[in-house]
């Protein structure tokens, strides 16, 4: 046993974290992204959700690092504008600071959300008051996880429960506020493309 390499869940937290660069940093793409973000300096912003926890479950199971990823998730948080017309400005900046890249990136003003979440889930979400607050209302807990840039270079990484579920393929539901179709329908679709994952049941 001597010599044997440690897995990343049974790390300290604090090498989990350079694990996760290091494997994240395996993804061209999300490099680029988390690059190209910066410059865009966006009040309390986070690339965020699939693209990462995917990442890592695509360099767990020895598949290129990007297989399978629709698409790259941008959120920011301005409360002071909640106008569509101020996100969609936004929006149009980054098609341009995104341009040339090999994925779409989706971008979201998280303050804006609760105005059109419920017609869209069928379930009211009350204001964020957060981008992280956002984060923390994924329905489960592996993909509450957000990166971003700072400006010193310096990765800022958010992730209120943890990594261990994240390295260890577990999909644990977070039943606060998406309904349980929303999890149900995401966890299918990705046992489908990583049928060694552990998801665990709704409760």
């Amino acid at each position: 046993m001597n010599g044997a390499p440690t897995s990343p869940i049974r790390l300290p937290l604090d090498e989990q974290l350079d694990c996760l660069r290091a494997v994240l940093s395996r993804n061209e793409i999300l490099t680029e992204v988390l690059d190209r973000a910066a410059k865009l300096d966006l009040p309390g912003w986070y690339v965020t959700a699939g693209c990462l926890f995917q990442t890592v479950w695509n360099v767990a199971t020895d598949r290129p690092p990007t297989e399978g990823i629709k698409d790259y998730d941008l959120f920011y948080f301005d409360a002071g504008d909640l106008s569509w017309a101020a996100e969609d400005a936004v929006i149009r900046a980054g098609r341009e600071v995104f341009a040339g890249l090999s994925a779409e990136v989706e971008i979201r003003n998280e303050a804006r959300v609760h105005l059109w979440y419920e017609e869209k889930f069928g379930v009211p979400c009350p204001p964020h008051d957060s981008t992280e607050a956002a984060i923390d209302s994924f329905a489960a807990t592996t993909c509450c996880l957000g990166v971003r840039v700072e400006p010193d270079g310096r990765w800022r990484v958010y992730a209120p429960h943890g990594l261990s579920d994240v390295f260890g393929l577990v999909v644990r539901p977070n039943p606060v506020l998406a309904p349980r179709s929303v999890y149900e329908t995401k966890t299918a679709r990705w046992r489908e493309q990583w049928p060694g994952l552990t998801v665990l049941d709704w409760p």
